[in-house]
């Protein structure tokens, strides 16, 4: 029975990251903690449609996140149970230094701070 939830977790997981969105949120918060507004402007996506990918994330303890004044900082749950497994996937996604780069051109990284 153990093993079947263990399957079924892995699943769970799997069919997360398997949205293209999801899996670059994830591969940005395994380099820099973000907030839903910068997650806004990188994926041209309303504030809700990006707080439902954050939910999903943090319902499985992928991602936690943590209140600094005003705004919520999202980032990649090390102490999570599924760790391991995401950062093996992650070693197959390309880098998403880019969207870093591109909100601090634009000056919308320094936003939540």
């Amino acid at each position: 029975m153990v093993d079947d939830t263990k399957l079924k977790d892995a699943a769970n997981v799997l069919k997360l990251l398997g949205d293209k969105t999801r899996l670059s949120m994830v591969s940005m918060l395994a380099e820099q903690e973000c907030c839903v507004c910068e997650f806004v402007e990188v994926f041209n996506m309303s504030q809700p449609a990006i707080s439902q990918h954050l939910r999903k994330l943090r319902d499985l303890e992928m991602v936690k996140e943590e209140r600094k004044g005003q705004w919520v900082v999202y980032s990649l749950n090390i102490s999570s149970d599924y760790y391991q497994l995401v950062k093996g996937i992650l070693k197959h996604v390309p880098s998403q230094r880019e969207k870093f780069e591109w909100l601090e051109e634009k000056g919308l990284r320094i936003t939540c701070n």
